[in-house]
């Protein structure tokens, strides 16, 4: 009888530790799940701070553009597609403070009233999209701004596989003291916009400032690491904005 309770005791013994062990098994998983869960939720934290940070900048970014520029009548909406207000802002500064001659602009909107409106002498805006670049003829027409020429310049095929605006509509340009690289699109191809350096480089003036949008993208920001490459009088900054803006300007 004796050993019979003393097998009996073990098996009770080894029943509460195999219960033991599996408590702290799921105690581990539940544990592991926790911490999963918590990160999930400050890294959704995190995410949601930024957001709001950059939306409180971005409306603090707008209502100066619309007090600097005391436009009469409405504008189009900005961020997402179009260009942010802290890029809009950028421009209107830039403008200010160089008085350009002539701007150029790959990728037509909001962003071509703020550059005639802040005192560009001529602003020439290209526009792959036919139905975009007469939305944007509309937009200057309806603020009844001067010195603003909106082209339609078609998508063509390029080198390398590229499409990128039909060349023989900025043939006549040079001399350019602001040049915009905000189109066409990059979503589809990361070096879209690379033609930009190829075409326009030799066609800026010694005091050429060039901004860049989107270079949060690794294509954008090659674009503009090699576009400051190859203007050794220049300079080139990084402004953390909402897409990430370059500006390459005379040091």
């Amino acid at each position: 009888m004796d050993t019979i309770y003393v097998a009996f005791l073990v098996l009770i013994l080894m029943g509460i530790a195999g219960l033991a062990w599996f408590s702290f098994l799921l105690y581990k998983k539940g544990r592991r799940n926790s911490e999963k869960v918590i990160r999930e939720i400050n890294k959704a934290s995190n995410e949601l701070k930024k957001s709001i940070s950059h939306t409180y900048y971005q409306s603090e970014a707008y209502a100066q553009l619309m007090q600097l520029l005391d436009l009469k009548s409405s504008i189009p909406p900005t961020r997402g597609w179009a260009a942010s207000p802290d890029l809009l802002l950028t421009i209107y500064e830039t403008v200010k403070k160089i008085s350009p001659s002539l701007v150029v602009e790959l990728g037509s909107g909001v962003s071509t009233l703020v550059a005639a409106k802040s005192g560009a002498r001529k602003v020439v805006s290209l526009d792959g999209s036919k139905e975009y670049a007469e939305k944007t003829r509309e937009l200057i027409k309806e603020h009844r701004v001067r010195g603003v020429e909106v082209r339609f310049a078609p998508l063509l095929p390029y080198v390398n596989g590229l499409t990128w605006y039909d060349v023989s509509t900025i043939k006549d340009l040079k001399k350019i003291d602001l040049l915009i690289v905000d189109g066409p699109p990059g979503n589809n191809n990361t070096e879209s916009r690379y033609p930009a350096l190829k075409e326009f480089k030799d066609k800026l003036s010694p005091k050429a400032v060039v901004i860049l949008d989107d270079v949060n993208r690794e294509g954008e920001r090659k674009l503009a690491e090699d576009f400051a490459a190859s203007l050794p009088n220049h300079e080139l900054v990084i402004l953390n904005h909402e897409k990430g803006t370059a500006i390459i300007s005379p040091r």
